[in-house]
């Protein structure tokens, strides 16, 4: 590592730093308008946080002391990437098909992570390059971080859609079953909401888990159709919403539910099973590709290449 390579990583450092000082002092830190009212809007005096609960995580100090360092760096270049990517609304509706465990602060502050961890990479290359002189130019170095934070972000958001869909997929699967519980449930001389609350009961899966939300929401004031409607906004399945507008005009016309649940049970069941011939036929065609590519031609060189060889040695 030369002199000059050395002063010029330790100048870097020394300007970060001071620019990190001077960006976070409180003169050039911005004010926001909750920080403004929030003393007039308060009635009691803020709590002494020497009283706060301790983290669940105190027998890792360091962890803690680390975790406590960097969440509000986390939390505003989060708050950054958030209005620039833009979107809340269907972000919001997307990770509430997935589940709704995850707000929109705490997934910005993953792909902060993972746009970092992907960016480890190109800098490790970069430092490689200034200290040791060995590596790709400094140029292909920069363009690798700023590609692995693109990618960090890009695929934290392409794990989302996949935990969407294998969230959807699970569901489809329970759909069948719970339906038919619910009309047994109903035939048998329970309620409506008697038979949600016993298959909610009964089941551990994700829709079981919606049928629970939309308990919970009929309890908190809204009626059984908007609790069933909210079912259906929260996911984006054409079965379960048919299924769950019929239940809707059933409840409100008093037509017999059983009837109707155990027809969306078995219209459920054939389209599971559309959906396997599908799937099958596509993966029909998927494994021909290695019987074209790989098994025939290796078939047609062991067929052709003795007479090759007998051809070779008759003209020799």
């Amino acid at each position: 590592m030369t002199m000059v390579a050395a002063g010029a990583l330790l100048g870097l450092l020394l300007g970060l730093g001071l620019v990190i000082i001077v960006y976070r002092s409180p003169r050039a830190r911005r004010i926001q308008l909750a920080d403004r009212i929030d003393p007039y809007l308060r009635d009691t005096p803020r709590p002494s946080r020497l009283l706060a609960d301790r983290p669940r995580s105190s027998n890792r100090p360091g962890f803690v002391a680390i975790e406590a360092l960097l969440r509000p760096l986390l939390s505003d270049v989060a708050g950054r990437l958030d209005r620039f990517l833009g979107g809340r609304v269907g972000l919001q509706r997307r990770l509430t098909q997935a589940g709704g465990r995850t707000g929109i602060e705490e997934f910005r502050a993953q792909q902060v992570v993972c746009a970092a961890c992907g960016a480890l990479f190109g800098a490790f290359l970069l430092g490689l390059r200034a200290t040791v002189g060995i590596g790709p130019p400094a140029l292909v170095s920069v363009a690798l971080v700023v590609a692995g934070a693109a990618g960090g972000v890009v695929g934290r958001d392409y794990w989302l859609t996949r935990t969407i869909a294998d969230r959807e997929d699970r569901m489809l699967l329970e759909f069948p079953t719970i339906a038919e519980l619910l009309a047994l449930a109903v035939t048998a001389g329970e309620s409506a909401i008697g038979a949600l609350e016993r298959v909610g009961r009964l089941t551990h899966g994700e829709l079981g888990r919606e049928l629970r939300l939309a308990l919970a929401d009929a309890r908190a004031g809204a009626t059984l159709v908007q609790a069933l409607e909210g079912i259906a906004a929260r996911t984006a399945l054409a079965p379960l919403t048919r299924f769950v507008d019929g239940m809707a005009v059933a409840i409100e016309r008093g037509t017999p539910l059983a009837d109707i649940l155990r027809a969306q049970a078995v219209d459920a069941r054939e389209a599971g099973k559309r959906q396997l011939l599908e799937a099958g036929g596509r993966k029909e065609i998927a494994m021909m590709i290695p019987v074209v590519f790989l098994v025939l031609p290796t078939t047609v060189i062991f067929a052709f290449y003795p007479a090759l060889v007998s051809f070779t040695v008759i003209a020799q």
